[in-house]
């Protein structure tokens, strides 16, 4: 079994490595070199048609893209402790919150760093005042979450989960890349310290 990452701060290699390490797994990363491009080479898109990381290829040859599918994987390989939740409505809210983590707040992180950052200027052409206009929504969306945060620990519920992953990785991605936190975010910053403070949060 291979799992092909990359170094932080790639946000999406970080969320399966603390999926992994949460779970107790042990299981090196292979690293793909994004700053080369290995990761868009005929010989990699042959295991991710997609030209995307992390990629999970099984003893079998068979691989397993994205990173919830793949975390999905080895939490059926191994339920505890478990990181979906687990009754329906549990799974239901951890669903949930990832895709809001994904969709409020990656998508405009994605396209702040896609179009505005300079790191990415030489890979595509950048629209650079629509990228700029994204900082607000993110941090509109931080907001958002602050007030969905009041009165939890974690973003699901009780208890640490995939969403919270998928949170974290997105927001200190955002701070790499420039996206500062505000100030008037208290919930936030409360979860954020919060789960950055477990040991799996530096894996």
């Amino acid at each position: 079994m291979i799992l092909y990452g990359a170094p932080s701060p790639a946000p999406n290699p970080r969320r399966v490595r603390i999926f992994l390490a949460e779970k107790g797994i042990d299981l090196t990363e292979t690293l793909v070199d994004m700053r080369k491009r290995e990761h868009k080479s005929p010989e990699f898109r042959a295991k991710n048609s997609a030209g995307q990381i992390p990629t999970l290829e099984l003893d079998d040859g068979t691989t397993i893209s994205e990173t919830v599918a793949i975390c999905r994987y080895f939490d059926e390989l191994q339920p505890n402790p478990p990181l979906f939740g687990t009754t329906p409505l549990e799974m239901a809210h951890v669903d949930q919150w990832v895709r809001r983590s994904e969709f409020i707040m990656m998508n405009p992180v994605g396209m702040f760093w896609r179009h505005a950052h300079p790191y990415t200027a030489s890979l595509l052409t950048q629209f650079k005042d629509f990228g700029e206009s994204n900082r607000e929504t993110v941090m509109g969306a931080m907001r958002w979450f602050d007030r969905e945060l009041d009165g939890k620990a974690f973003l699901a519920g009780e208890t640490f989960t995939m969403a919270d992953i998928c949170l974290l990785t997105t927001i200190d991605f955002g701070h790499w890349i420039g996206l500062e936190t505000p100030a008037d975010v208290p919930h936030l910053k409360a979860w954020h310290e919060r789960v950055s403070a477990r040991p799996t949060a530096t894996a």
